[in-house]
């Protein structure tokens, strides 16, 4: 495996890419009791088009996280968290926008929860009584998330700030894109995503390195498959088609999300100074230590709700932030003042260099979990950058860029404001 130390950090990672195709990324963690590991593949909800051997194929909104439902299933009716909870240990799972995460973490027995994991995972079985058995409970989600208002606001959000992307439907689907999906559709969506090539395990914890190649080689084979091609036909412009939606909810004060649109990163080096930079926007502009803070929470604007940052989806990014407020618009108004402001006077050194500094050192600390690290590691390996390079990144950043951002991005036309208020007395719709 190759090694490669970051003494700043006082990490270190190895790294191996598998004759199938899989990448697998060590972070030893000596002395520590927990080992955590996650398998990955580089596959969404938003990935819905794609080809495989040359023939194009569209999946219902809802399949990649309906796909992680299944892989639970085992052959034999066995009970994959059963048996990690017979070897000691957790698991789960996540599905995101753009990746799809399987993980366990555990204190002993850590080979065989390693190759119990790769070995789900890598086992389609899907069946027409299993799986119209998980449509019911996937559908009871989904009206679950329709009616949480954290949840409803975003997605109220993206369906009205994106016309093309399909950020704009939910990552669980909706009650009728999922009555599409049939064992069929799932194995194919496994066949062209879950190809190790298109895979990462990462493992962080008191383990060999060559223990996690060895036990992968055994469980995955050689064999390299091919990996389905991603149809991202997602030309989208950067005004949004509406710039306002309100709802009412059982809600106990009005809240709100406000985002502005901003051109996708793409993957590598440049693209993540891209996102750092505009990590340290957010806060030179909203963040808790800014001028606007403290004047918008002084007015009553905002409470200790209010928070924000960027937000990069395979395809799409933006400059989002949230919270409750009796007048979100007058917060929408009060951004856009202050970043028009930042535009003309600049940011001062002394602020840009305790910004630089406070940004870095909460990156670091959040090395201290491993599963923000395994989570990073990932997240960044899928973007063509290992994560571990942060450091040199923060270094290069100057001002003006920060600046630069602010004056392209946080512009009116960009702008979409999602608000969810209180039912009206009585329980009246408007």
């Amino acid at each position: 495996m190759t090694r490669i130390d970051y003494p700043e950090l006082d990490e270190t990672l190895y790294q191996e890419i598998l004759p199938n195709g899989l990448t697998v990324c060590v972070v030893p963690r000596q002395g520590f009791t927990k080992r955590l590991a996650y398998f990955v593949t580089d596959y969404g909800s938003v990935h819905t088009a794609y080809t495989l051997d040359g023939e194009k194929k569209v999946a219902p909104a809802g399949v990649a996280h309906y796909l992680e439902h299944k892989m639970f299933d085992l052959p034999g009716d066995r009970d994959v968290s059963a048996e990690f909870a017979a070897l000691g240990a957790g698991t789960n799972a996540f599905t995101s926008y753009d990746m799809t995460a399987y993980y366990f973490s555990c204190t002993e027995n850590f080979e065989n929860c390693l190759k119990l994991l790769l070995e789900f995972v890598s086992t389609p079985y899907f069946t027409e009584e299993s799986v119209e058995k998980e449509r019911g409970i996937i559908d009871q989600e989904i009206g679950m998330n329709e009616d949480a208002p954290d949840s409803v606001v975003f997605e109220n959000l993206m369906q009205a700030m994106y016309g093309v992307h399909p950020i704009r439907v939910p990552i669980l689907g909706t009650s009728d894109t999922i009555r599409e999906i049939t064992p069929e559709v799932l194995y194919d969506c496994h066949r062209a995503f879950y190809a190790p090539g298109n895979m990462l395990l990462c493992v962080v914890g008191d383990v060999e390195p060559e223990t996690v190649v060895r036990i992968a080689q055994e469980q995955l084979g050689s064999e390299k498959l091919p990996v389905g091609e991603k149809c991202r036909d997602w030309d989208e412009p950067m005004t949004c088609p509406r710039a306002e939606t309100i709802a009412q909810m059982e809600v106990a004060m009005p809240m709100f999300n406000l985002a502005f649109k901003c051109e996708p990163l793409g993957r590598g080096d440049a693209a993540i100074r891209e996102e750092m930079v505009a990590d340290l926007a957010a806060e030179a502009l909203f963040g808790e230590s800014s001028e606007l803070y403290l004047k918008l929470y002084e007015e009553g604007l905002i409470d200790s709700s209010f928070g924000g940052g960027f937000e990069t989806i395979d395809g799409c990014a933006m400059l989002l932030c949230s919270g409750d407020s009796e007048n979100a618009p007058a917060v929408r108004e009060a951004i856009l003042a202050q970043a028009e402001k930042l535009s003309r006077d600049g940011l001062p050194e002394g602020d840009f260099l305790r910004m630089k500094r406070s940004a870095l050192g909460r990156r670091i600390r959040g090395l201290d979990s491993f599963d923000a690290t395994c989570f990073r590691v990932c997240a960044y390996h899928f973007s063509n950058f290992d994560y571990f390079r942060f450091p040199e990144v923060y270094r290069q950043i100057t001002a003006d860029e920060i600046i630069a951002f602010l004056s392209r991005v946080v512009k009116r036309e960009r702008c979409c404001l999602s608000i969810i208020e209180p039912v009206c007395e009585g329980g009246e719709q408007p």
